[in-house]
């Protein structure tokens, strides 16, 4: 693979995406552009940045506030050089920049990239080169706004690989919920003890994804008619569960309960609950985004077409 990317990639995108390397600050691609339109993976052509969220850090690398989907990079620390930094790389896997704390935005991040590991593309480009479904960033009355939701059907595993891959989703997060102890781990929560379900929360873009059609496809991913168990997953830790964050998410669950369950899709009734959201409970690290860790690794979920 190393051979193709040397024969495809110039020296400079090679050491850097390839061997880790940094360009020079000042001395690149993209540092002072200021076209509109999204910045993608230079190998796999991954849809990675925004020019919206783009701005002037002064460091003399192209910086952003925030990805425009999170699933779309992984994180690893990095104690290369003498400092401990975190590195950001792409899923295909090439080296892009480090994700620093003295950013201007809402989270506080500074995502400083390497020019050589992005390739532009314009905004009036983005259709004809296959990127129309990104167009909504530019549209003049397009405000970027996200609202959380917390759901549990089953193993949270295959759960949050299907919604990760969702348009609209933003970030998912893989937790324990709705249980009676505090600070719970997976060896607490397997054993059915804790009142916790395994839960993904989700960040996602409301004017991409309504809550509406986020909870179609909960529906569809899974078998809300079991009671604590999802397929050979058994205990209330397993149970389908819809947490609603506000009085209006409660009323939209309910009714797409009641419609789900008049579908036909199942002859049972739905035994999914809704209650309100209490603490959410990060899970261990080794759980979250599993199933790209650990591609093959046990999933019991599918996406049915109803």
């Amino acid at each position: 693979m190393s051979a193709d990317f040397k024969t495809r990639l110039t020296p400079l995108q090679f050491h850097v995406t390839q061997e880790g390397g940094t360009e020079k600050p000042f001395e690149n691609e993209y540092w002072n552009n200021h076209r509109e339109g999204i910045y993608v993976d230079v190998i796999s052509g991954e849809v990675l940045f925004s020019s919206k969220d783009k701005y002037d850090s002064g460091s003399g690398w192209p910086s952003f506030t925030r990805p425009i989907q999170a699933e779309k990079i992984t994180t690893k620390r990095d104690l290369g050089h003498g400092m401990d930094r975190t590195e950001i790389k792409s899923k295909s896997g090439s080296h892009l920049g480090h994700v620093f704390d003295d950013g201007p935005g809402p989270e506080g991040k500074r995502y400083c990239i390497n020019s050589a590991s992005l390739r532009f593309v314009p905004y009036e480009k983005m259709k004809e080169e296959g990127y129309g479904d990104y167009l909504y960033l530019f549209e003049k009355n397009y405000t970027s706004k996200t609202e959380v939701a917390t759901l549990g059907a089953g193993c949270f595993w295959g759960v949050e690989k299907i919604l990760q891959g969702i348009k609209g989703v933003l970030k998912t997060t893989v937790g324990y919920a709705g249980g009676k102890i505090s600070y719970p781990n997976y060896e607490i929560v397997k054993t059915g003890r804790s009142g916790h379900a395994e839960v993904v929360q989700i960040e996602f873009d409301p004017s991409v994804i309504s809550y509406k059609e986020l909870l179609s496809i909960f529906w569809r991913l899974h078998d809300p008619t079991q009671v604590n168990r999802q397929g050979h997953d058994v205990g209330t830790q397993y149970r389908s569960v819809i947490f609603y964050h506000s009085e209006e998410q409660r009323k939209i669950a309910e009714a797409s309960k009641k419609e789900f369950d008049a579908s036909g899709v199942f002859k049972e009734k739905v035994a999914t609950q809704i209650v309100s959201q209490g603490t959410f409970w990060k899970a261990e690290e080794y759980h979250q985004k599993y199933l790209i860790k650990n591609p093959g690794g046990y999933m019991c979920h599918i996406l049915r077409t109803r």
